[in-house]
């Protein structure tokens, strides 16, 4: 690969960093409720409706790729809000959620987070850094394929295991996209994996907890775009943990990590400190 096609060798938490920049200004300047939920009239390419806090949000970080793009690096940046924007082609694939919980972040609740990956292939198998700065509690994750995981300069330990009450279940389970219906229809299944559930509001936040083993696993109850998982499931990865996107009628070990890097919503993500725990969490019922 030349300088250009390298998925580490331009400076990613750098421009990681100035974009949190960036945006703490951008989340000082909105500091109320009110002035976090005004809608820009438009539909992203997720098919959400746009607010002008994550339409600005966006650009702090397009004006962070500018300047790579300006220095020879070229990419495919995949975003929330714009969808796939050229920077020079090449095999890169730098997928981005400005503002991932943003329904936290405009209800001034925790965690909300910049989440930012970058792949050297199609799909989440090819992510080569994850980073995600949680706003919430200023907590920065990042992680390297094959170079481990981090969370605020200090390297996750990747022997972390679960915790299991005397009954054999697990201690504490997150879930994502916790719309009533859809726990209902997972209630069977979450009864028999875990004691206690906790729904953080954004996935790559929920990631980084299984990473750091807060929580012993994640599921989301429904189908998650990459934009929101791409950085933190190599960041649960690289920090000993498991991480699989099952299609419909397919198990945790065919092709777990195939899920591509674009911005529909093809697969739950789900994550687990150990492979069997895994392998649990995907017979859990969704809808």
């Amino acid at each position: 690969m030349t300088l250009s096609e390298s998925a580490l060798d331009a400076d990613w938490i750098g421009a990681c960093r100035a974009a949190v920049a960036g945006l703490d200004a951008l989340l000082a300047a909105a500091p109320a409720s009110a002035e976090r939920v005004v809608e820009t009239g438009t539909l992203g390419e997720g098919g959400d409706h746009t607010l002008v806090l994550d339409r600005d949000a966006e650009r702090a970080v397009f004006a962070q790729l500018d300047l790579l793009h300006a220095a020879g690096h070229r990419f495919t940046a995949v975003s929330e809000e714009r969808g796939e924007v050229d920077y020079g082609g090449g095999p890169l694939r730098v997928v981005i959620d400005p503002i991932d919980g943003s329904l936290n972040a405009k209800r001034l609740m925790g965690h909300y987070a910049l989440s930012i990956a970058v792949a050297d292939g199609p799909t989440m198998a090819d992510v080569a850094f994850g980073f995600v700065h949680d706003f919430g509690n200023g907590e920065e994750w990042s992680a390297t394929r094959g170079g481990g995981a981090w969370r605020d300069g200090v390297r996750l330990d990747p022997g972390l295991g679960e915790r299991r009450g005397r009954d054999g279940k697990l201690e504490l389970l997150g879930i994502e996209q916790a719309d009533p219906q859809w726990v209902a229809a997972s209630i069977d299944g979450l009864t028999a994996a875990t004691r206690r559930l906790r729904c953080v509001g954004a996935i790559a936040v929920s990631l980084c907890q299984v990473a750091a083993a807060r929580l012993d696993g994640m599921v989301s109850l429904r189908n998650c775009r990459a934009v929101d998982a791409a950085a933190g499931q190599l960041i649960v990865r690289e920090a000993g943990g498991f991480v699989a996107f099952p299609r419909a009628g397919a198990g945790v070990e065919d092709d777990p990590l195939g899920n591509p890097l674009d911005v529909a919503a093809h697969a739950p993500v789900i994550a687990a400190r150990t492979a069997s725990t895994l392998a649990e969490l995907a017979r859990i019922p969704r809808v």
